[in-house]
Parts: C-alpha cells; structure tokens; sequence
C-alpha cells in the first residue's frame, strides 16, 4: 500500500516515517482544512452594464490536440485546454495492456507521453478543483517527470486563519489496490490499525483495531497492545536513517507473505510476534447488540468503521437485526469511521430516522463556480438501497429497514471524518437529535470524485456539502455533547468502555460523566489513527 504523498515514493527519513506513512499525524489532528473560495464572486458592488455592450467574437477552435508530444516547451495556457476527460484522458507514457485482473474489464490506457498525463491533470483541476484559481503558477510541467509530483502542486497554498494548510486532503493511490478497498476493503498489511503520539521520539504506538482472522488477531495482538520493537529496532527511541528504514518496511509491507517480528508490551508483559503480510477484508460493520437500560429502554449499538461497498450489505443486515429486537435508543460506533460513499452515510441516515426523512435533503453539494449543477448534485433520504456493486450485493431499489428514531448517539474521535460527519450533519438537518460522545470529530465538509489515470486514482477536493438547513461550516469538526477519551483497555463493544459507558448513561440520566475513571485514562492520550489519506473521504461519483 503506497503512502498518500507518493505512489511510488519511499520512506527514508526518521520525519516521513510519521508525517507521511502515518497520515493521522499530519491530517487527523487538525483535520479539516478552512472555508474558501472557489470560482463564486466575492460579493462586491458592480456597475450596471452597458446599454449597448459590445459583441464578443466567437471563439477559435483550437487545433486538435495530438498525443505523444515531449515534456518539453511553456505549458499550455489553462484557458484554452477544454475538457480533461473528452481529450486528455487514458493516454499514458507507459499504457497497461489486457484486462484488468480484479474488475475483468480492459485497461483504457492508450499510447500517449508524460506530457499528456501532465495536461490531463493540469486541465481536470482547472475544471474541477474547488479552489482551482489558487493553484500556483510558478512552476513548469517541463520540471517535472513524475505525474504524482506534478499533481502534489496543483492544490491551494493558501493557509486557514489558524496557519493551517487549507487543503490537506489532496493524494493519490493506486488504482488496482483502491478499486480493492473502495469494493470490498481489502488492504495488504497485517490487519491491526495504530494510534500514534505523535511525530518524534519517544514514539508511543498502541494497537486499536484487530480485525478478526487476520495475522495480527491469530498471532494473539490484542486491542490497547503497544509497540516496543520491530525487526529488532528500538520503534520508541530510534532516530537514525538506517533504523527509520528498518521499521518502515516491517510496518507497511510492499508484498503478500513478506514477514516480519515485533514485539509489544501488554501491561509488564513483553510479547514477541511474527506477522506475515497478506491481503486482509476488513469487516465494515461489527459488534451489533443491545444493552436494556433504565426506564425501560432498549438501546441498539453497533460498531461502524467503513463507508464502503461492502457496507450497504452489513448496515441493512445490523438494522434488521436491531429493529427484530424492538430496540428504541441507538449508538452509532463511528470513532473510526474516516467516511467514504456519500449514499452509504445517506442510506445509514435513513435508516435511522425513517419515513419522516424520505425526500429530504441529505447533502448538498457546491463546486467551484464553472460546475453546472444539476438535481443530482443533491443526495437526499431514500427509503430504497442504491445497490453498489459488492460482494453479497443489495438489489437496486431494496426497501431499507428503519428504526424511525427521534434522537441518535453517535461516538467519535478525531478520526472521525467526511461522510462520518455528514450523516451527524444530515441528521441534525431534519431535527433528529445527535448526541456526540468522545472528542472532536476531524472537521472535513468536503468530498472527491476519484479519477482513475494511467494506474493511478487522484483524489482532488471538488465539492462542499451543506445539509437541508443548509449548514456545512465544521471544518473544524461537531463538538461532543460529553468529552471522554477513547479507551483502548477495553474492547469495542464492552459495556464498561468509556466511551459506550458513558453514551448508556447519558442516555439513561440525561447527564455526562462528571470524570473519566483512571480505567478509561489508563491508556488515554492525545493520539491518532496511523492510516493514509484514502481512509478519510466523502464520495460522490458525479457523471463525467
């Protein structure tokens, strides 16, 4: 799985081990980049037009565009490129030939050059990018022989009244290994998910998520488990090149089977572990039960990690299962929910607040100005499944299952983001009451469409979202109606977990924990999910 900063880029530096394989520490702590502009006016007085204003001539056709050109010469004038997707698309320096293994469809690479891939990119973020008027102009494709590279530059400098970036969520991934996460959520590794300190030694890691049947749960990691060594380095304390290496490759293997030691401690005991990588399918909905509580309620909970495919199937089954067992409160687990498909968050909202919501605006998307919109552009509530092609796929237009309720608990942390976040947002949009319990969310109100080129899918921010009240100013995240710190001593899903225990009492009294037990502190600490760019996204599949 390549870093978000690069597809094919290395990590070699002590800084990169941290700041770029481990997203969380560049994007989840201060998720969510601020407002901004795009192509709409800035509210300024004009003056009237002229009576007789004069003609404009028609403009000159441009000759046709040739592929194959050298990168070399002034780049194009950005004004004349026309549409990306019509002229410049799938023509590839080096074009993968046959079909495509995982989708059985053939690849449409076509024989072109570097340059086309460059002016592919170029003219689709001067058409699409939300801030495309931003993007520097001072520098050259000419300059340039990696399409990642070039990419990486066509974004916003411009920062947020607090020095943040304004945009931190610009990347790219591979295609064959995001068509596999997007679909069904596999991902080569070992199958736990970190928490990091943060960027400089000491380094504090601690195992967060095991998914179940996969090397790391069958080698006996446990949840709250921390990283002490990997391959034989010190993972805590080590600085130098050789060493930061060392760990990058244990960490984040290149290869299914490739093998590698650590060793974690679990109170004052030291366990060694050998993991082998393979391709693991990540379950996106889990933990579905309920908990009777005072005054007679029923309260549902579930465990929520994935806006994927694959969860359209997983929600409606946990929703069958809660309504069959007459629940009449709900938690929604979402603290490590980085978002994804938009119609998935939009189907989960449904099926929590039901047929009162059908018809009602979902999200609302905005673009840069240039953009027609259309009513497509608006996600609404919908009572049927939109019937995503996954395994043990949902039929197209499936009734969905409701629990009709008025209120919602939903648990989050800073890495909770994007589609998360909108279905907290839609939610509130139509007066369901969302109580949020844990910690600020990321704050992302923005979304992509991912463009596939050339065996490399680039995510470029292309929309804002706003719910039927027409709210969608969190960039700095939904504040919790109770603070509690995430609590890594104990399993999803435990009654006696912080944030659960506190989400059942609120409910049960009305009221919020006054303090946090020294159980629920014990490994609690301002961290962040160790996970790349891709995790963290909204969705929304506009027609080209």
């Amino acid at each position: 799985m390549k870093t978000p900063t690069s597809s094919k880029g290395q990590l070699t530096t002590s800084l990169r081990l941290i700041c770029a394989a481990v997203v969380a520490a560049s994007t989840l702590a201060a998720c969510g980049g601020g407002g901004g502009g795009g192509g709409g006016g800035g509210g300024q007085i004009g003056v009237n037009p002229p009576t007789n204003p004069p003609v404009t001539p028609a403009p000159t056709n441009p000759a046709p565009y040739t592929p194959g050109q050298a990168n070399t010469g002034a780049d194009p004038d950005v004004t004349t490129l026309g549409n990306a997707f019509d002229t410049y698309w799938n023509y590839c320096e080096t074009p993968r030939t046959g079909t495509d293994p995982y989708t059985g469809k053939a690849y449409p690479d076509k024989k072109g050059s570097l340059r086309d891939e460059l002016t592919f990119l170029r003219a689709w973020t001067h058409q699409y990018y939300l801030w495309y008027n931003e993007i520097p102009t001072d520098f050259k494709m000419s300059d340039f022989t990696d399409p990642v590279a070039y990419f990486d530059k066509l974004k916003t400098p411009l920062t947020t009244a607090s020095g943040a970036p304004k945009d931190k969520f610009h990347f790219t991934y591979d295609s064959d290994e995001w068509d596999k996460l997007s679909t069904e959520g596999i991902e080569l590794g070992y199958g736990v998910t970190w928490t990091s300190s943060g960027a400089t030694a000491p380094r504090i890691w601690n195992a967060t998520i095991v998914e179940e049947g996969s090397p790391a749960a069958l080698a006996g990691l446990k949840r709250g488990d921390r990283l002490t060594v990997v391959d034989g380095v010190d993972f805590i304390n080590a600085t130098d090149e050789a060493s930061v290496a060392k760990i990058n490759a244990g960490l984040f293997p290149a290869a299914a089977n490739e093998t590698h030691s650590f060793t974690v401690t679990r109170g004052a005991t030291s366990i060694p572990v050998t993991l082998a990588a393979k391709e693991v399918t990540a379950k996106s909905v889990k933990n579905v039960k309920t908990f009777d509580i005072a005054g007679g309620r029923r309260v549902g909970y579930l465990t929520f990690e994935n806006h994927n495919a694959v969860a359209e199937r997983q929600l409606i089954d946990a929703f069958n299962t809660l309504k069959t067992a007459n629940v009449n409160d709900l938690v929604i687990d979402m603290r490590y929910n980085g978002g994804g498909l938009l119609y998935v968050a939009a189907e989960l909202a449904y099926m929590v607040a039901g047929p009162t919501s059908n018809g009602k605006v979902f999200e609302s998307l905005s673009y840069n100005g240039k953009v027609q919109t259309d009513a497509s552009d608006t996600v609404r509530f919908a009572p049927t499944a939109y019937g995503f092609e996954a395994p043990n796929a949902v039929a197209k237009g499936a009734a969905l299952p409701t629990l009709s309720l008025p209120r919602v608990t939903i648990l989050t942390t800073e890495g909770t983001c994007s589609a998360s976040e909108a279905v907290i947002n839609a939610l509130r949009g139509v007066d369901v009451q969302v109580d949020v319990v844990g910690s600020q969310t990321c704050g992302k109100p923005y979304g992509f469409t991912p463009v596939p080129n050339c065996g490399t899918t680039y995510f470029s921010i292309e929309f804002k979202g706003v719910n039927a009240k027409g709210y969608g100013d969190y960039a700095d995240g939904f504040a919790p109606t109770c603070r509690v710190a995430d609590d890594l001593s104990h399993e999803l899903g435990d009654k006696d977990e912080a944030l659960l225990a506190a989400a059942l009492s609120h409910r049960a009294t009305g009221t919020c924990p006054t303090t946090p037990s020294a159980t629920a502190m014990s490994l609690a600490q301002p961290k962040t999910l160790v996970r790349k760019n891709v995790s963290e996204l909204k969705i929304y599949s506009r027609p080209r």
